[in-house]
């Protein structure tokens, strides 16, 4: 199972352009929650896309919406796409177990990526998610719904996931300064997404 989540970066970008393809021709069944997020976020707000693949359908609508999106991929053949259809947004090639920009984001937003992690790379991404959003910002992850790793396939490669129990990241949002406003597990209504909405603690006003 270690081995496959260790393959997943090459696994993307091997087959990039195919994925990118086939996510833009799918009906787009996850969108409801992505209106939930952005419900949350103020007029302009800037949003950390984490894992942002080709940019379509996810980003391009945040954009579309008047957000400003910094879009972070490990494969650079997804981040050239997102360049040439957003050139006014922000894209970076980077891995997100280890990105910085010394930024934070009103919104930040792990879709469809952050199950491909391993369990102890996804609890080391708590603190990156904190270190990354706002006082008061917005987080949107999706995982499993129960503790687990699965091996699919993606054209004939295969492809991981793994999932931490729903207990322990509502504790890793608690204790990384996040509290919870709703956890979906996996509704049909929410293209059968298991995901996690939480808000980041405010800072305290200075005196």
């Amino acid at each position: 199972m270690n081995q496959g989540a260790s393959r997943i970066v090459a696994h993307y970008e091997h087959h990039a352009l195919s994925w990118d393809a086939d996510r833009r021709a799918a009906a787009w069944t996850d969108k409801p929650p992505i209106e939930r997020f952005l419900a949350l976020l103020r007029p302009g707000a800037t949003v950390l896309d984490l894992g942002c693949g080709g940019g379509v359908p996810v980003a391009a609508h945040i954009s579309a919406q008047g957000f400003s999106v910094t879009g972070v991929d490990s494969s650079p053949t997804m981040i050239a796409l997102c360049r040439t259809r957003m050139p006014d947004q922000q894209w970076v090639v980077a891995d997100m177990r280890s990105w910085t920009s010394g930024r934070r984001f009103d919104g930040v937003l792990a879709w469809d990526s952050f199950f491909h992690l391993g369990h102890d790379d996804q609890r080391r991404m708590f603190p990156i998610f904190a270190a990354c959003t706002a006082s008061g910002g917005i987080l949107m992850f999706n995982a499993g719904p129960a503790h687990g790793e699965a091996i699919g396939s993606y054209r004939g490669d295969p492809l991981y996931h793994a999932s931490l129990d729903p207990s322990e990241y509502a504790a890793l949002l608690r204790d990384n300064g996040f509290e919870l406003i709703a956890h979906s597990a996996g509704e049909p209504a929410n293209g059968e997404r298991s995901f996690w909405l939480a808000r980041a603690a405010q800072a305290d006003p200075i005196a």
